[in-house]
Formats: C-alpha cells, structure tokens, sequence
C-alpha cells in the first residue's frame, strides 16, 4: 500500500489551500490555472450526474494529498501522519 500512496504524492497534484470543503476544486484549479470559482462551478455540475459525478469526487478527496503531502485514505489505514 506504501507505494501506491507514494506514487500519488509523486504526481505532484494537491488540494488547493484555497478551499470551501475538501479543497479538490482548488487544487483542480491551481493545477489547471483556471479561476477557481470557475472549476467550483464545474464541480457542482458534475454533480447532476447520478453517481459519477459525487462518486469521482469522493474519490478524489480520498486519494488525494493535502499541501502537507498526507492523504485521508492512508490516515484511516493507519498509514504516515507525519507532517
């Protein structure tokens, strides 16, 4: 599991600092160089579609490091807290 959770972090993406709740939209956004107010909008969008939209969502905030590195779904297994 280690190494997955290492390969995530080494593609470099993070959530945005500029956040309302998980911070995927800003991340998106910085990664994009899109207005984040933009990408918010395209988010909610995605959310008119049935189980895709949120189910990508949850999946991104799960898989998804913060600006620290630490991803949430290491956390619940026990994985690196370290900062």
């Amino acid at each position: 599991m280690r190494k997955l959770f290492d390969s995530i972090r080494k593609v470099g993406f993070r959530r945005g600092p500029d956040r309302v709740l998980g911070g995927i939209a800003g991340g998106l956004a910085e990664a994009t160089g899109m207005n984040v107010w933009l990408m918010r909008l395209l988010v909610l969008i995605s959310f008119l579609l049935p189980v895709l939209g949120v189910g990508a969502y949850v999946v991104a905030w799960a898989l998804t490091p913060w600006q620290d590195g630490s991803i949430p779904l290491e956390q619940a297994f026990g994985g690196r807290l370290e900062r």
